[in-house]
């Protein structure tokens, strides 16, 4: 079984190699990509060293067509063109913990699920090292993509998870068309409408500590009025046509 472990960059060169070793120990089945935006503080050359001597890792340099989702799309399209069976997306940030990759990864293995979610809000879960007010936040936008687009799951923003190859291409994941984070959102509903069998696995999100994020508030809205978006096409048979992006 080939594992390929996605991680979009952007300015994360204080975090992508330990992040990157401490993901190669979690299984050895697993490879590692770094699909980095051409960041300018280096990222991908810290990338690219590495993996000239690591060659479990991996660098899709991306100098165009730039974007958070555009690099999760191209990153999920690279791991089916190099053979995964099991793909997974996570931050660069450590927000995101490799330690939970176990556990994700028998979820869709052990327990054959086709999709699987790194979760703050199942028991086990939490949201730790951030403010009230994000948190509050979180929550709020949380409930707002849950009812909108109908999902049956408690964490609908999670940027952690997992996918088997089967269900990637049943979503068709390389037509997908969400410019930013909302590609999250996008994925998750196309599975849901496409019937994948999703579950959650509880995580500890932990809140930066090195870096600037690059999620900005017109960012975030612009991912609120993408979920309109997906319900509308979703609503007028569109989702899956190429030129609804």
């Amino acid at each position: 079984m080939k594992i390929i472990v996605t991680v979009p960059t952007w300015n994360e060169i204080e975090n992508i190699v330990p992040l990157a070793h401490e993901i190669l120990r979690q299984d050895p089945r697993i490879e590692v990509l770094v699909a980095d935006d051409n960041s300018p503080d280096g990222t991908w050359r810290a990338v690219a060293e590495l993996a000239a001597v690591q060659p479990r890792v991996h660098l899709l340099h991306r100098t165009t067509d730039k974007g958070r989702g555009r690099a999760g799309r191209a990153a999920f399209t690279w791991a089916l063109d190099h053979g995964a069976d099991l793909a997974f997306e996570m931050d660069a940030d450590w927000s995101h913990h490799p330690r939970h990759l176990p556990a994700m990864i028998a979820a869709l293995t052990d327990r054959d699920h086709d999709l699987v979610l790194g979760s703050r809000r199942v028991p086990g879960g939490a949201d730790i090292g951030r403010p009230a007010a994000r948190r509050w936040l979180t929550a709020l936008s949380n409930l707002y993509v849950k009812l909108v687009l109908g999902l049956p799951v408690a964490d609908c923003n999670s940027g952690y998870r997992g996918f088997r190859r089967e269900a990637l291409e049943r979503i068709e994941v390389r037509n997908a068309f969400s410019p930013g984070p909302a590609l999250v959102h996008e994925l998750l509903y196309k599975a849901r409408v496409r019937r994948c069998r999703i579950t959650e696995v509880p995580i500890q999100f932990h809140e930066r500590e090195r870096g600037t994020s690059s999620l900005t508030f017109r960012t975030l809205l612009r991912s609120y009025t993408t979920v309109l978006r997906l319900k509308w096409l979703g609503l007028t048979g569109r989702l899956f046509q190429p030129e609804a992006g």
